[in-house]
C-alpha cells in the first residue's frame, strides 16, 4: 500500500511623557524584533514538512511582520491594566533573544494552544490523570509548570486542590489569566508570568503536573525546567504528572525515501546547470563548491528527521524496541541529555512482499513515546493512565511519530536482524533540538551476520 504518513501564536505632562517612553520602548522593540527575526531564518531551515514545526515557523514569521508595523499597533499605557494585542511579540525580560525566537515566541499565539487542545488523545489522557485521580489533588498545593492555556491547572482546581500555581513564560499568561477567571477559579488558581527558573513561591507543592514533551519526547528540552521546578519545589513524596516516560524505535516501510533522493538528485542537477550557466555567462567557475552543495542538500533532504503519522501497517517489526525508560520523579537533567551508545536490536518480518510481488524494505526507521501517570511510590495513583503516540489507525496525536529515512533502503533478505548502536544528544548551536545516529548491521535470525553489508552509519537532525 501507498505511505499513509500523508494523512496528514501633571496628568496630561505624565500622560505625554509615558506615551513617549512607549514610543521609544517599541522603536527599541522592533529592533529586537529585526533580530531575533533573522535568528529564526538562521535556525529553522530544514527539510521537514512537519505541520507542528511549519505552523510554528508561521507564527514566528507573523510575529516578525507584525513587529514591522509597529507604527500602527495598538498600545496599553499600562494604567488600565490591558495589554496589547501585539505583546504576544514582546520577549519577555527573563528570555533571552534566541531562546523566545526559537521556542517561545509560537507559544503566545491561541492559535497553537488550539493546535494542542484539540488534540484528543492529549486532552483525554491528562483529563483522565486528573479526574480519575482526585484523591491525588484534593487539599493539595499543585505547580501547572507551562501553564499555557490554563487547562491543567483548572482541572487540579475542579479536582480539589487547595492551591494551584500556574506558571507561563508566555503572554499566554494574560489571557490564562482571563480564562481562569471566566470559570471562576481565580480564587484557587494563580497564574504567574516568569520562567520557572525564575519562579518563586511561599510554599513547596505536593504535585507537579506538565505537558512538557516534545517531539520523540525529548525535543524542546522543556523537561529541564520541570525538573527545576521539581527540585525546587516539590515535597518529599510528591508525585510528577505524568510520572513515567519511554521512547521506542521501529522500522517502517514508506514511499517517501525514494522520493527524498528523487529531489535531491533534482537539487543536484539544477545546481550542475546553474554552474555552468554562471560559468558560460560570466566566466566563474564555482563548480568548486559542488561538493559543499551536495553535502548541503543531502542533509537537507535525507538527514533531518519528519514528522508523519505513520499507520500500523506500515510497521515492520512485531514489537518496536525501547530504547529509554525514565522515572520522572528520579530522574536527572543528565539522564534525559543524552543518549548514548544505546543497544538496539530490530527484526524485520521475513517473505513480506507488496502487491506486485517485490520485496517490502525498510525505508526509514521510526520512533515514538508513551508517558504514564501513576503518581509516585510514596502516593500512587489509584487507576494509572497512559498516553501513547503510538502509530495508530484512527491518526496521530499532534506529536506524530519521527521518521528517521535511510537510503539505500533495508532489505529483510540481507538479514532480517537489525543490530546497532543508538545516540541522541543535544545540538550545540540549539539546547533544545537534538541529533540522532544510529551504527547498525544486519544478521539472520540464527545471528549469521552479514559482512557483505558491512556497518551503516546515519546522523539525523531533529528540527
Amino acid at each position: 500500500m501507498d505511505d499513509v504518513d500523508e494523512r496528514s501564536t501633571n496628568g496630561d505632562a505624565r500622560g505625554t511623557t509615558h506615551e513617549t517612553e512607549i514610543k521609544t520602548n517599541v522603536s527599541r522593540g522592533i529592533s529586537r524584533v529585526r533580530a531575533l527575526g533573522r535568528a529564526i531564518a538562521r535556525t529553522t531551515t530544514t527539510t521537514t514538512t512537519t505541520p507542528g514545526v511549519r505552523e510554528k515557523r508561521e507564527a514566528a514569521t507573523r510575529a516578525i511582520e507584525r513587529a514591522m508595523d509597529l507604527d500602527s499597533m495598538e498600545l496599553s499605557d499600562g494604567r488600565d491594566g490591558v495589554a496589547s494585542k501585539d505583546m504576544v511579540v514582546t520577549k519577555p525580560k527573563d528570555i533571552d533573544d534566541a531562546d523566545f525566537a526559537n521556542y517561545f515566541c509560537t507559544y503566545g499565539y491561541l492559535y497553537h494552544q488550539k493546535d494542542m487542545l484539540e488534540d484528543q488523545s492529549r486532552m483525554t489522557a491528562y483529563h483522565n490523570a486528573v479526574r480519575l485521580n482526585a484523591d491525588s489533588f484534593r487539599g493539595k498545593v499543585v505547580l501547572d509548570v507551562g501553564t499555557g492555556s490554563g487547562v491543567l491547572a483548572m482541572w487540579a482546581a475542579q479536582a480539589g486542590a487547595k492551591k494551584v500555581y500556574a506558571v507561563e513564560a508566555t503572554h499566554m499568561a494574560v489571557q490564562a489569566r482571563k480564562i481562569v477567571e471566566a470559570n471562576g477559579l481565580s480564587d484557587v488558581v494563580e497564574v504567574i508570568q516568569c520562567k520557572v527558573e525564575e519562579l518563586e513561591l511561599p510554599e513547596k507543592v505536593d504535585v507537579i503536573i506538565s505537558e512538557w514533551m516534545g517531539y520523540f519526547l525529548l525535543r524542546e528540552s522543556m523537561f529541564d525546567s520541570v525538573l527545576v521546578a521539581r527540585d525546587k519545589w516539590m515535597k518529599p513524596g510528591g508525585a510528577m504528572f505524568p510520572s513515567h516516560a519511554k521512547m521506542y524505535l521501529s522500522a517502517i516501510k514508506t514511499n517517501k525515501t525514494e522520493q527524498k533522493k528523487q529531489e535531491l538528485d533534482e537539487s543536484l542537477n539544477v545546481w550542475d546547470e546553474f554552474v555552468a550557466n554562471t560559468s558560460n555567462n560570466y566566466g566563474i567557475d564555482l563548480s568548486c563548491m559542488n561538493g559543499e552543495f551536495e553535502d548541503e542538500q543531502r542533509e537537507h533532504y535525507l538527514n533531518c528527521s519528519a514528522w508523519c503519522d505513520i499507520h500500523p501497517t506500515q510497521l515492520l517489526c512485531a514489537k518496536p524496541f525501547t530504547l529509554a525508560s525514565f522515572d520522572l520523579n528520579k530522574c536527572t537533567k543528565a539522564d534525559i541529555a543524552m543518549l548514548r551508545d544505546v543497544d538496539f536490536k530490530l527484526t524485520l518480518f521475513e517473505r513480506n512482499s507488496s502487491a506486485s510481488g517485490e520485496e517490502v524494505r525498510a525505508g526509514a526507521f521510526a520512533g515514538w513515546f508513551d508517558v504514564t501517570f501513576a503518581g509516585s511510590e510514596a502516593n500512587p495513583c489509584e487507576n494509572v493512565v497512559e498516553l501513547t503516540t503510538a502509530p495508530d489507525a484512527n491518526g496521530a496525536t499532534h506529536w506524530g511519530q519521527q521518521a528517521f529515512y535511510i537510503h539505500p533502503e533495508i532489505r529483510p533478505s540481507d538479514g532480517a536482524v537489525i543490530a546497532g548502536k543508538f545516540d541522541m544528544l543535544r545540538r550545540k548551536e540549539n539546547q533544545r533540538l537534538y541529533s540522532v545516529r544510529m551504527n547498525w548491521t544486519q544478521s539472520t535470525k540464527e545471528g549469521k551476520r552479514n559482512d557483505s553489508m558491512g556497518q551503516r552509519g546515519i546522523v539525523w537532525h531533529i528540527e
